[in-house]
């Protein structure tokens, strides 16, 4: 049966699909909402086999990269904040908004792909449309990464690409990557009252933090050719987000570890960084715990100039968050960013999508669909 929009979303709201928990019963879900003749719908697990991402390929073979490809991320963030006014898991209809985790970020769209997708007969299509829909994307694009590794025939997917973040159904071409690593700096156990003895690892952290400092001011007075694009930040942000060392107030610590997230700009490479911070703190373990790229189409592709004449848009517009379109790109996948709800709402407590822009955001996709698949 098919449901409304509108219950579809509460539906999947309903899944507690935070990024800690398995995925599965909400894909399961999706999976067999979905599941008809003339669709084909591939699993792709990661490597605990809890989580996965779903590829649903409605109507013929893709000829020379023809169709669509809509994609999501199934996860969502914790909802432990302090403000939330009803259960963040039950769908609550506000008069102008429906308010729950995940409605904007991205559920929302999610919502209107699946409907839009199952109002279609696969027979009538003349090119396909591809649901790809990722696992831990807010956690580091894990889900995506694993996807690309997995993959192994890219001319199956169409090119022309639209991944459903909240941008107001603005049409996003650019996002800055997120590289995360860690820092860790090594000492000597030993009981304080005997310090000669050892040697104190979150001391050594301390230099290491003034260091990534130093780094951070001079990143701040770097430009790229895609700088004016983000005019708010227009450089590579470097944040040392935690720090973690020591056993006991009475033991010299002999670990410590930084954590330090930095946002690259479009057309930058995450190991000239890494190589650079690894120059310059000679004395630390510097690793990569995850990687998403950044984002670069051109303002000439295809799937922009299509989705950017539906909405009146002659602007570029960018965002400084990361999405799963860094990794997509790696495979040729023309990547925009576009759906209902805000970003600014998003990881907030009392997250809300708008319900005027939920409904035109299904008249949209609905348009582009028929452009690229009917």
């Amino acid at each position: 049966m098919l449901l409304t929009d509108t219950e579809l979303l509460e539906r999947l709201i309903a899944f507690d699909t935070t990024s800690s928990n398995s995925n599965a019963e909400m894909a399961e879900f999706i999976a067999g909402y979905l599941d008809r003749p003339g669709v084909s719908i591939e699993r792709i697990f990661d490597e605990s086999n809890t989580k996965l991402n779903l590829l649903l390929h409605f109507g013929p073979p893709s000829r020379e990269r023809s169709g669509l490809v809509l994609s999501g991320h199934m996860d969502v963030v914790p909802a432990r904040e302090s403000g939330w006014q009803s259960d963040p898991f039950v769908m609550a209809d506000l008069d102008d908004r429906y308010a729950g985790r995940g409605t904007a970020d991205m559920k929302g769209f999610l919502a209107l792909a699946m409907n839009a997708a199952a109002r279609l007969d696969p027979k009538t299509l003349r090119a396909p449309l591809v649901l790809l829909l990722t696992y831990d994307e807010e956690v580091g694009c894990l889900g995506a990464k694993r996807f690309i590794d997995q993959w192994s025939d890219p001319a199956r997917l169409p090119v022309s690409t639209v991944i459903g973040e909240p941008t107001s159904l603005r049409v996003v071409r650019m996002h800055k990557g997120h590289l995360k690593l860690r820092v860790a700096t090594a000492g000597v156990a030993a009981h304080s009252g005997y310090p000669h003895l050892g040697v104190n690892a979150i001391e050594k952290a301390a230099g290491a933090v003034e260091t990534l400092a130093a780094i951070r001011r001079e990143l701040e007075s770097e430009r790229s050719e895609h700088s004016r694009y983000f005019p708010q930040v227009p450089f590579v942000s470097l944040n040392v987000g935690t720090i973690r060392g020591g056993a006991a107030i009475n033991v010299v610590p002999d670990r410590c570890e930084i954590e330090v997230g930095i946002r690259l700009l479009p057309g930058m490479s995450s190991e000239e960084i890494v190589e650079r911070i690894r120059g310059r703190l000679p004395d630390a373990e510097v690793d990569v715990i995850s990687d998403s790229p950044p984002l670069l189409l051109d303002d000439g592709a295809a799937i922009h100039r299509t989705v950017s004449s539906l909405v009146n848009q002659t602007e570029t517009a960018t965002v400084s968050f990361a999405a799963d379109a860094g990794w997509f790109q790696t495979l040729g996948l023309e990547c925009i960013l576009f759906g209902p709800g805000s970003i600014e709402v998003a990881h907030r407590p009392n997250e809300f999508i708008p319900k005027d822009e939920f409904q035109r955001g299904a008249v949209l996709l609905d348009q582009i669909i028929s452009d690229y698949c009917r």
